[in-house]
């Protein structure tokens, strides 16, 4: 048994001994990123989890929001039980009008005890679908989770490296921005807006983690019960930012595996102006909230456990 209270990134820990630059002391905003990019470290203090390591993580839920996705649930589910025979699938379902849903089910009967269907009356948003699955999760005992999106963009190919990560650490986040990992057939405004919106919310919240927005990550249950899904307000992208942020504030054991993020193969895109809009005020609430987020996850682990 070890004490962890390190965060890790690129596959590195993070010695959190620099100071970190803060905002009100960089007066040009430029050098502030310049600053960023060779100083930045992680300096939360969260609270130390307790964890065995080297151990194989067996009983793994792959979680999949889809919202007519018809043209990708055949290949999609092939390609996850190919690449990760063991895990479980559960589709959440914001009320598809394509022939999501049938498809679904049929996949469901073909493969009796390993895929579920959560449905939703409507659109009600990435975060909350993803909250959903992480409580029906935990109250089937599953010992991790991972997020995946329905449109191939997350390649099941790489399932196995997020899986092996959680033998060691907490949080394993599938990264496009370390090396070895990157984007394809992406245009270059979808490439700027996301590497910025990355540095944008790492500079503000102040951690290392270099694809703060992407969604590809793996969840050892631990985590998701300490950072308490009720206090959970982001939506669309600020929702993987919060969750980083408050697994790091917690203390947990985070590393970044590369990945190829790969434009979908079927369907419509659900990035919006709306969603960037939300992201970019979010984060800065998020900052405000830092010292508040910290006392609740501290309060909730009292509560849990009886020690800090």
């Amino acid at each position: 048994m070890i004490a962890v209270c390190s965060t890790f990134a690129s596959g590195a820990l993070l010695d959190g001994s620099l100071l970190f630059t803060r905002i009100g002391e960089v007066n040009d905003f430029f050098r502030f990123f310049v600053l960023l990019r060779h100083n930045l470290k992680d300096t939360t203090t969260g609270a130390c989890t307790t964890t065995t390591w080297g151990a194989k993580v067996k009983k793994i839920l792959v979680v999949v929001p889809t919202y007519n996705e018809v043209g990708n649930i055949d290949t999609l589910v092939d390609e996850v039980f190919s690449e990760a025979p063991h895990v479980h699938i559960l589709f959440v379902d914001d009320n598809s009008q394509d022939g999501t849903i049938p498809c679904i089910l049929a996949q469901q009967a073909a493969h009796t005890g390993r895929i579920n269907l959560l449905q939703r009356p409507r659109k009600l948003g990435l975060g909350t679908a993803y909250v959903t699955a992480f409580r029906w999760a935990l109250e089937r005992g599953y010992e991790a989770v991972i997020e995946m999106d329905a449109d191939h963009s997350h390649r099941a190919i790489d399932l196995p490296k997020l899986i092996q990560g959680l033998e060691n650490h907490d949080v394993v986040i599938g990264s496009r921005y370390i090396a070895g990992g990157g984007t394809q057939n992406w245009g270059l405004g979808r490439q700027v807006i996301s590497r910025l919106g990355s540095l944008y919310a790492r500079a503000i919240l102040q951690l290392a983690i270099r694809d703060l927005t992407g969604g590809f990550n793996a969840w050892r249950r631990s985590v998701i019960e300490a950072i308490n899904l009720d206090h959970i307000k982001s939506e669309g992208y600020t929702f993987q930012i919060e969750l980083k942020f408050r697994a790091s504030l917690a203390g947990f054991r985070i590393i970044e595996t590369p990945i190829l993020f790969v434009e979908r193969r079927a369907g419509q895109s659900k990035l919006s102006s709306n969603i960037v809009a939300e992201a970019m005020l979010r984060v800065w609430l998020l900052r405000l909230a830092r010292p508040s987020i910290r006392q609740q996850l501290r309060a909730d682990k009292l509560r849990s456990t009886g020690t800090f």
